[in-house]
This record gives structure tokens, sequence and C-alpha cells, in this order.
């Protein structure tokens, strides 16, 4: 199956404190839920990542997949301060960006 699908540059996560969180996304045009694939990094979706990630969310995006490239805070265009790698701060924003996915419609979230 090979669908069409949009790419929203920035999409905003606000997180349970106020911070934001930037996310690209990869929306496949189709009515019912989809799948979500979830990449949260540090390394910049607006440069660091984004040829790579052009040429692999395009793919996961027309085969039916939500793509969702999270920037983590205080990283490329996300709010707040990078505090460190695998930190508690870390874990619990990932844990509120799943449950944004859960909440919007048509997107079911797969992979972490």
């Amino acid at each position: 199956m090979s669908c069409a699908y949009d790419l929203i540059e920035t999409t905003w996560i606000t997180l349970p404190d106020g911070r934001r969180l930037a996310a690209r996304m990869w929306l496949p045009q189709i009515e019912t839920p989809v799948p979500a694939i979830l990449e949260y990094l540090p390394y910049r979706k607006g440069d660091g990542t984004a040829p790579r990630d052009e040429t692999t969310h395009t793919v996961f995006a027309s085969e039916g997949y939500a793509c969702i490239r999270v920037d983590i805070s205080g990283t490329g265009d996300s709010e707040g301060c990078f505090d460190d790698e695998y930190s508690e701060q870390e874990l619990s924003d990932g844990e509120a960006v799943l449950a944004w996915m859960r909440r919007r419609t048509g997107v079911t979230a797969i992979s972490a």
C-alpha cells in the first residue's frame, strides 16, 4: 500500500510544566487511526538528522505509519534546558510525549 502523506514541519507538544517540545510529523492521508513511530532525540530535527529523516520517515509515512520526530528538551527547537542524557526529566518528558500521541485522533503509538 502506498499512500500520500502530509509533512508538518513543526508542531508543538506542551508538557505538563508548560515547556514545549518541537516535533516534525509525517502523517498519512488516511481516515482511520494509524500506528505511529516515535523518534525522541537530542540531535536537532531541523538540521542534525534532517537528511536521514527525509529518506526514512517518508518511506514509513507512504506505507501508512505516522512518524513523529521530537527534539528533547533544551535541544534543537525545543524549549527548556538539556540536563543530561537519560535523565529523569528526559524520561518523564518522553512519557508526556507518548500521552500526547495517544490523545491525538487517528494516531496510535506503537514504538518509543
